[in-house]
């Protein structure tokens, strides 16, 4: 599973993305997005007793950037992918701070369910999900977030015929590296 000793992820050995699916009654001229964080870093913490885990989590809000783009009337070409960046950065995380530490962490045989309080735009709020770790030291996390819990109004445009859904799906996919005890 997971041995003791420290466990660090980022951008060298793992992605995080974000997921967002649009809905109102123009949906169908935009997009469903997959957006990478291009710059973070997690740790993980194992002590000698399995069962003392720790986690936590710091995300550049302005590192967010649109890998691909579902759907839509027409592909998304670099002034959207531009003007949806400028967006994130102004509109939606307007900049600050993405945190998330582990209040609690419990082992199942390859899964680590963690309970722990995300931190977006000022305002912190629980979130649990699970870590798997699989052969080689494959893991893989994933929550949906429902922004309103944060205090967040999901982007809309054409007078809220076209927004983004309430939920938004964040993934980790990596690989672990761990440094000393």
């Amino acid at each position: 599973m997971l041995d003791a000793g420290t466990h660090r992820f980022g951008p060298e050995n793992a992605t995080l993305s974000v997921h967002t699916k649009r809905g109102g009654a123009a949906a169908k001229a935009g997009h469903d997005l997959t957006i990478h964080v291009t710059s973070w870093e997690a740790t993980v913490v194992v002590g000698a007793d399995p069962m003392q885990i720790t986690m936590q989590l710091s995300a550049d809000p302005t590192s967010l950037r649109v890998q691909e783009g579902h759907g839509g009337m027409k592909e998304l070409d670099a002034d959207d992918i531009e003007n949806i960046h400028q967006t994130i950065d102004d509109e939606v995380l307007q900049g600050r701070e993405i945190a998330f530490r582990s209040t609690t962490a419990t082992v199942d045989g390859d899964v680590v369910h963690v309970d722990g309080e995300l931190t977006l735009l000022g305002n912190t709020a629980p979130l649990a999900f699970d870590l798997r770790v699989g052969d080689g030291g494959a893991v893989t996390a994933s929550a949906v977030l429902k922004q309103t819990d944060w205090g967040m109004t999901p982007y809309s445009a054409l007078f809220g015929a076209l927004k983004v859904a309430d939920e938004v799906g964040v993934e980790l996919d990596g690989h672990l590296e761990t440094q000393g005890q």
